[in-house]
Formats: C-alpha cells, structure tokens, sequence
C-alpha cells in the first residue's frame, strides 16, 4: 500500500474508472467485489466459461480430480513458481512452490493473483479491428488476410523495413527466438523488444568490459555477500521476492545494506546506509566512493594486476573526483562516500545491484561500466557472494535479449556480421542467397549498394522516428508504415505526445496481446487497427529464463481461453500467409494443422546458440528440474542427489556442449574456484590478446583443473591443432567442423561410407571456432582439458570503442545545474541506428528556468511494465487507484499545492500530465517521481470509452512518459527517463 488507509478505501479524486460508483462511499473489500461484478468465491470462472456460481456440496467435490500443474509467474524476472489447481479445464485456485528454490513458498501481490491474469475478464477476447471508428469483431481468417495483404503491398511499395516487428519480454524464449526468425525470414532488421529500454545499457556495458551481458550470480548466492551494495534498484516494489535473499544475507551475515538513490524507497527503508544523490550523476558517485578506496589503497591490488586490464586510465579518471567535487556534482557528502568505501572494502564479497534507475540515461552505459569497475577494483567478480547482479524487469526479458528479439544481433549474440547470417543459416537449414534476397538495400555515401541484412535495425526507442523522420536522413529507403506491437506497452515508452502523432500516420497499427494495451486508445484513428488476442503464458507450455540465467518451464495450466492464440501459432499464421512458413518451420513439428511444436523449437535455438551456451538446456533437462525442485540446494543452487545430481537448478547459461554432455551449468560467471565441466569460468576473451603492445590475456590464473596455466585467447580449430588436441574430436565432429567451413565437395555419400577428409583439411578448416562449430566438439575437448571455450583474459574496464572508452560524467540532456554543463557537457549530435540523434543541440538551451524540477519515474510493487495486465486485475486495482506524483513538502509548499490535491506536471517538451500530488519527504527537494504504470489519460482527458467493449482496464490514469522528454544512450539508444526537468502547479 502506498498509504494506511483508515476506511479500507484507496482515495480517487479522479472518478473515472467502472469502480466510481462504489468509490463514492466507504467499502470493504466483499462490497468492491460484488459491484465490480465478481464473486467472492469463483471469481473470474465465470466469465471465461459463461456459467454461474452455485455452492460446492460435498458429493460434486468429492468426485470432482483436481489436478495440480506448475508453471512460473509472468511478472518480474525472480522467477517464482506458481502450483495452479485445475478442475474441468478451470484454474480453480493456486499456490506458491513451496520446492522452488527461487521464491521459496513466497508469493507478492501481483504473483499471488496472477491467476486473475489467465481468467480476467477483462481480456480481449476475439480478433477486432478499427471501422469507421468503431470495433468491430472479425474471425483470425479475416484478420489474417486483411493484415496480411497490407503489408504485402506496404513490402511491394516501400521495402520490407517499412514494417516494424516489435517483439516482447513476456514471450517464452522458444516464441521469441521465432519472433526474430520470423522477422529474418520477413527480411528486416527493424525488429526490437522491451530489453532496449530497460536494460540494454546493461547488456552492452556488462558484456563489454568482462564478456557476457547478464547477471552474474544469482539471487540466492546474495546469501554468501558481506556487503550489498544497491544503486538504481528498488527490490522491494520491482522484485518484492527477491528481498528474501537480501535480507538472509542481512540477517544471517550481517551484511551492511548500501542503497544509493535519489528517492528514499521501501528497499532504502531497509538500509543501513541510504546515500541520496541527483538524479544523472551516477559517475561521479562511484568515482567519488573509488576515490577513498584508492586513496586508502584499499583495491585489491593482485586481482587487479592478474585479471583486470586498464585500471590505471580508471585511476587517472578517478583522481579528478575529489570528494569536494563530488559533492559539487552529486550533492552527496564526501565524508558519507568515505563510509560507504571503508564499508565496502571491510565486507567484502560484496555485491552491486543495480536496475533501471542507473541505466535509464544518455550515458547508461557509462554508468553500468563504472559500477564493473568498482567490483573490479575491490575483486568482487568471480567469487561467491560478490558479482553484478542485474534484477531485470520483466519475466522473460533475459531470454528474449540472448534469443536475439533485438535490431542490432541475431540470436545469441552473433551480431549481423555475414559469418552470423552463415551460422545461423546452417542452424536453418537455409539457402543463405535466399535470406539475403529478402532483404533490402541502401546507397552508402560512395555510392555503393549496402545490404540492410547487415546494417542496425531501428530501436523500439526510436520507432516513432521511423515514422516521423525525413526519410532522405535515415539509413533505410523509406519510412516506417506499419506497427506491430506483440506483448509491448507503448505507455512504457517516453515521449508519448509524439507517439500518438506516429501512430495516426501509421497505414496500418497491428496489437497482438492478451489485453488491448494503450496502443488501442493513444491515437485518434478512426481506420486500419487491429487487435489480435494472444493466449497468456499460461495457456501453452515453454521455457523461460530467470534473472540469474537459469531456465524454467512452464507447463500449460489451461486451454487458450476465448478465441485467443499462443504467439507461436499467431507467426506460423502469417508466415503462412507470407509465404514461407515451409521454409522457417522444416525442422519443427506441427501440433497441429497450425501450431508448431515447442520442444522442437527448443531443440532448434539449442543447436545453435553456442556464443552463450543455450545449448545444453534440452526440454527433458529443464523439465527434470521442475519435477525435482526439492532436490536443489536453496544457496547453491546445486542438485543434492536425484535424477539432476551435481546440476544447478535451471542449467544457468552458460550450459556447455550438447545435452548428452551433461554440463551442469554456471551458477556464477568467472569464478575460477571450479573447473570449467563444474560450472567455473574464466573471463572471456572476446577482445583479441593485445592492446597497444598490452596484454589482454590473464596473468598466471586459471581455473581449476585447467592444462593452459595461464591466459589463452578464445577456442578455434586451429588452436586445438596447435595444443595437439584436435585428434580427441570424433569424426562426426570433424565432419560438422567441415561443413562450417563449408568444404567444397565434402559431402555425405550414403550409408556405405563418408567421402575421405580433404588432404588440405586442417587448414581449411582451422578458423572454425567454438561459436560456430555446430557439433560443440571444440567446446567439448576444451572443457575436457579443463578450459574455457571462449578463453581465458582479463576484464577490460577501458573499452576503446566506445564513445567514452572510460566513463565520465556527461550532464544530462534537461538539467538544472548550468554551471556544469560547460564542465561536464554531453555529446555531439550524432547518427546510429539509422537515425539522426540529438544531444548538444538540445543541451545548448536552457530550459531550467521554466521547467525547474527534476523528473523521474520508476516501479510500484502493485503494477508492472505498462500496467495493463495489472491494472485489469481486480485483486490489485483495489490497492492502488491513481496516478500520482511525489512532491517534497517544501516544494509543495513554495507551489501551493496540497497532499491528495489534483496538479498538472509538465515536462520539458511541453506535454502535461494531470494526476493527484503525493506529499512526501521520499524525494528531496527539487526533484518529482512518477511511477510508469498507468495509461488510459492523455492530457486530462479520460480515454476509456475508446476502448473495446469489456476491455478497459479497471484503473486508468495519466502516463508518466507523457512528460518524458527526448534523451537517447550514446551506444544503445536507451531512452532517458530518469532526470528531465518538469514543472508542476495546482489543476
């Protein structure tokens, strides 16, 4: 609750929602269930099977199977268990798992009534679209046919990247590693998931300075730390479960809790030390703690001189923040930043968590790489109870993001390289000139004719500039046209005034989701919408990737409810109607005449997703874990006996080699206590050796077990031939390795035999490497000899290719302090991602004497993501009813404006938002907060009767991202939400 209520009434001045009538007068919660329309005891059963409640007797409910089935809650990333009680085809009731080594018996809010979310009512429930400016209800045949035709003449006359394929972080990983197939087969690279704007900062930071873009440990190895260390992150409403682990290590270790942020949240509230700084300064913090930790000569010196490569260019960058400076910037006491060190180097393994508050900004990635850097300095990566660990947001947006739904990589992280289209259209199956043939092409500058197959798609942060933008000054021929959002919130998403302009200039706005989202009601289209209803997850089966990289599986609680699809079937439908479902489905099964069979999918990405080892995880190894949950230790996460003896719950990626290997998967990255076949590992070396005439290699470490003593690059063929290795592959794999380096005439010639190796084979084939090699023998005789396949360097906390190869403080774009912008100013204008982008053209203008106050946004532990789903369940739209603002009292005061009072916010840009003011000493003076899970409000106006019948949520409200102004990371394009100037006066 965000207040104590003393008449069990959450208060609404706006009384715009179905739950106004009742809102009117004291209630109870049976009282809001029964003028909601719901019943106390069946729930929304009624609404999915048109029957009536009648009471149970104890005959009906004698004979009457209740059948229990596991599947994993569709929120936030902790991963927790969900035991659903079926009965005739209802999910009838549920409980937490209890066995679940993740959520251990404990459910929040929103887990507890996720049931809701499969059984609500307020779901869409047939294929519509927009006539005439009204719904209408129409078959999947029509709606099919009808999309399917425009963006057949949409390709014809524009080119394949004028349809933008948005994917989602609430697909399963097999129905995302289709959804960026499909669009590969489509042939675009305009194609991008929710990850973009919540942690694609992290994932380019992470994986840039040690080798993988993830969390490194787990949540349940936080029971190992000495100190935490949170930045940016407010577990306790983002990830309500999770703070279990937090506060074991808390209670049982007597870790110091360090929560850095600018608000004092309910996770601050259980600090031991809670630092308030501005917000955008995120650098200067760090190098203001690294400052004393260097000073004092408290970094762990050997660590750094046998693992870590560039430090010395961090020190330099470090002694400019002394703590005065810091101060300066920060406006965070040096003497507090000098505790905060001594704390961290006096507890160590120590571990930083860090979520969307850092990486939310023009210079996100510099941010995730001063936190590596802090960890590096004090040797807390690769030890338990230390690491990165990264809380990300939705329940499957980690595996969404290494299964490739993204603009800049295929899947795994191969990148768009032509080598990466040659691997995966061997994974395929595919004729690689065909692939190419889909796509489009540009004229460089030099006029010459450059394959869109290989250039950077448009981000999901910018599609709307896709539509607005002069074409002539983006990097693809035409605009885009047509908007597909599947499972994406577009409130999620700033600058919402120009994206409902995007959206009626659209030919064509196309929502795939189990609820209509704010995409239906933003615009003031009157034509060419359709809304096409999606199943939930827990109406077909599928794994799903946890925060800590472990894998779960979902088994299907119910039929698909209504006329809903699974995702899957809804992408064999199109690709059927394009033309190439044959193709895209030649080594997957059929269900069904339409649905294709999700083990197979698994089987596929597995046999190729060697980069980051999702190789390993089969559909039979992920469900042996489910079924054995018990038998995983609560800390380790290792299997203690049973039939999964020795793995780690959820085979955490890295899972080496194929399934029959048998890797148990890597429960924390680099630790090279264990050997590489026990789950240890090295740092990768993914950055070449050298770096001018330095070693980039590891110094004298090594994991256990290892026969290289030492630093090694990466695992090719070569290199085993070298060691004198090679002749442990068997000669199956050295065929498979042939066939990567696509050996003329070697061919297969029947069940007599095999034509005879090439003479000149060793070198023809010595550049296959172990990303590539599809039979994992590189992989497999590396770890065989106690290495790691993708080397064994240093991490690097310079990284020379990006716009700021060491982080540095750049002012935000909207900031109130001018007097820094000339120290600490932004970047220059510049062009990626096929689109021009603004950063000093905008900071050059001071907008901070009209818009004084800083804005920013973050989670409510009621709602989650675009609040859609949450705010359609009832259960939860009783606990929290309005969009607010936080105001601290003496900014409230110096503006007029009272606690529960009706303001308008407007930012920067000049949109405005009308909410109700929350007075609260949680945000300092200067500053305002907004949670990002409320739509349904544009600019004061209630938009609820443009909604489908039966479709509306039961809370609306104002978007913070309404007010949200332009601001884009230098490297990922991340959007900023986290400190732009508003201003705020009395409605």
């Amino acid at each position: 609750m965000l207040r104590k209520k003393t008449n069990g009434v959450a208060r609404r001045p706006q009384r715009t929602s179905i739950l106004s009538d009742i809102a009117e007068k004291s209630v109870d919660r049976r009282a809001f269930l029964r003028s909601s329309g719901l019943a106390i005891g069946g729930l929304a059963a009624i609404g999915a099977t048109g029957g009536t409640v009648t009471p149970a007797s104890a005959q009906s409910a004698a004979v009457t199977a209740v059948e229990t089935v596991k599947s994993i809650c569709t929120h936030c990333s902790v991963g927790c268990t969900v035991i659903a009680e079926v009965q005739n085809g209802v999910w009838t009731g549920q409980e937490p798992g209890w066995d679940s080594p993740f959520n251990l018996g404990a459910h929040c809010a929103k887990g507890a009534s996720v049931r809701e979310h499969a059984h609500g009512e307020r779901r869409l429930k047939y294929p519509m679209k927009k006539e005439g400016g009204e719904w209408k209800r129409i078959s999947w045949e029509q709606a099919i046919a009808e999309i399917g035709d425009g963006m057949t003449t949409i390709r014809d006359e524009s080119g394949p990247d004028s349809v933008y394929w948005l994917g989602s972080a609430k697909h399963s990983n097999e129905q995302a590693y289709l959804f960026r197939k499909f669009a590969s087969y489509w042939g675009s690279n305009n194609v991008d998931h929710q990850a973009r704007i919540c942690h694609s900062t992290t994932v380019s930071g992470v994986a840039n300075t040690w080798g993988y873009g993830a969390m490194t440990n787990s949540y349940n190895d936080i029971h190992n730390s000495q100190a935490m260390f949170l930045i940016g992150s407010n577990p306790a409403e983002a990830h309500p479960v999770s703070l279990l682990h937090l506060l074991k290590a808390k209670e049982q270790n007597n870790a110091p809790l360090i929560v850095c942020d600018p608000r004092f949240t309910r996770t601050a509230a259980h600090a031991d030390e809670y630092v308030r700084f501005r917000p955008g300064t995120d650098v200067a913090l760090i190098w203001g703690i690294l400052w004393h930790i260097f000073d004092n000569g408290w970094e762990d010196k050997e660590y750094i001189r046998t693992r870590v490569w560039g430090m010395d260019q961090i020190r330099a960058e470090v002694a400019n923040w002394p703590p005065e400076e810091v101060e300066r910037v920060t406006g965070t006491p040096g003497s507090q930043l000098r505790r905060v060190a001594r704390t961290l180097a006096n507890n160590r393994p120590g571990t930083l968590i860090w979520c969307m508050g850092g990486t939310q900004h023009t210079n996100g990635n510099n941010n995730t790489r001063a936190y590596c850097a802090l960890q590096l300095a004090l040797g807390n990566i690769g030890t338990s109870g230390g690491g990165a660990n990264i809380f990300r947001g939705h329940d499957n947006v980690q595996g969404a993001t290494d299964l490739g739904v993204l603009s800049h990589t295929l899947p795994g992280y191969y990148g768009l390289s032509k080598g990466a289209w040659a691997h995966w259209a061997r994974v395929w199956e595919e004729d690689p000139e065909w692939l190419a043939g889909q796509f489009d092409t540009i004229t460089d500058k030099d006029g010459k004719e450059q394959p869109l197959q290989y250039l950077t798609g448009i981000p999901v942060s910018r599609w709307i500039d896709g539509v607005l933008e002069d074409a002539d000054n983006m990097d693809q021929p035409n605009k885009v046209r047509a908007m597909v959002l599947w499972g994406h919130a577009p409130n999620s998403q700033t600058r919402g005034k120009e994206m409902k302009t995007a959206m009626e200039k659209l030919d064509m706005l196309v929502v795939v989701d189990p609820y209509p989202t704010v995409s239906a009601v933003l615009h003031d289209r009157s034509d060419g919408v359709y809304l096409l209803p999606a199943c939930t997850q827990f109406e077909t089966r599928g794994s799903v990737t946890a925060s800590n990289r472990s894998l779960q599986w979902r088994d299907k609680v119910v039929d698909p409810l209504f006329e809903s699809k699974p995702d899957h079937e809804i992408l064999y439908l199109f690709a059927d109607k394009f033309g190439f479902a044959d193709r895209m489905f030649r080594n997957i099964g059929m269900d069904s005449e339409t649905e294709p069979n999700v083990e197979d999918i698994t089987r596929e990405f597995n046999r190729g997703m060697w980069t980051v080892g999702y190789t390993g995880q089969s559909p039979e190894r992920i469900k042996l874990h489910m079924a054995n949950q018990h038998t995983f230790d609560r800390t380790t996460l290792q299997a203690i006996g049973g039939p999964a003896d020795g793995d780690y719950y959820g085979m955490p990626w890295p899972c080496w080699g194929t399934p029959e290997m048998n890797h148990p998967g890597t429960p924390n990255l680099y630790d090279m206590s264990k050997p590489v076949a026990e789950g240890g590992l090295t740092f990768r070396a993914r950055f070449g050796v050298e770096r001018n005439g330095e070693n980039l290699l590891a110094e004298g470490v090594y994991s256990v077990g290892s026969e290289i003593q030492d630093g090694y690059p990466e695992f090719t063929y070569q290199m085993l031939r070298d060691l004198g290795w090679h002749t442990d592959l068997t000669e199956a794999e050295r065929r498979a390795i042939a066939r990567a380096a696509s050996l003329d005439g070697f061919k297969e010639i029947g069940e007599a035999g095999m034509s005879p190796f090439p003479s000149d084979y060793d070198d023809r084939v010595s550049s296959v490497n172990w990303k590539t090699d599809l039979s994992g023998g590189i992989q497999r005789v590396a770890i065989a000899h106690g290495c790691a396949p993708f080397g064994n360097a240093k991490a690097r906390t310079v990284v020379w290719t990006f716009p700021d190869p060491v982080p540095v403080h750049r002012e935000p774009l909207y900031t109130p302090r001018r007097d820094l912008v000339a120290d600490y100013p932004t970047y220059e204008d510049r062009k990626f991602y096929r689109l021009p982008t603004m950063y000093a053209s905008i900071q050059k203008q001071d907008f901070s004497k009209d818009y004084p106050m800083i804005l920013t946004s973050g989670r409510l532990v009621e709602y989650e993501g675009g609040g859609d789903e949450t705010r359609s369940n009832p259960w939860l739209a009783e606990l929290q009813q309005d969009m607010f603002v936080e105001v601290n009292p003496r900014d409230a005061n110096n503006l007029g404006i009272r606690d529960g009072a009706q303001v308008w916010v407007e930012g920067a840009e000049g949109t405005k938002v009308k909410v109700m003011a929350m007075v609260t000493n949680r945000v300092g003076t200067g500053v305002a907060f907004m949670p990002f899970h409320f739509g349904g409000h544009f600019e004061g106006k209630d938009l609820r009767d443009k909604y489908p019948a039966g479709a509306d949520p039961y809370v609306l409200g104002e978007s913070t991202n309404s007010a949200q102004t332009y601001g884009y990371d230098s490297v990922t394009q991340m959007q900023e939400t986290k400190c732009t100037l508003c201003k705020i006066w009395a409605a």
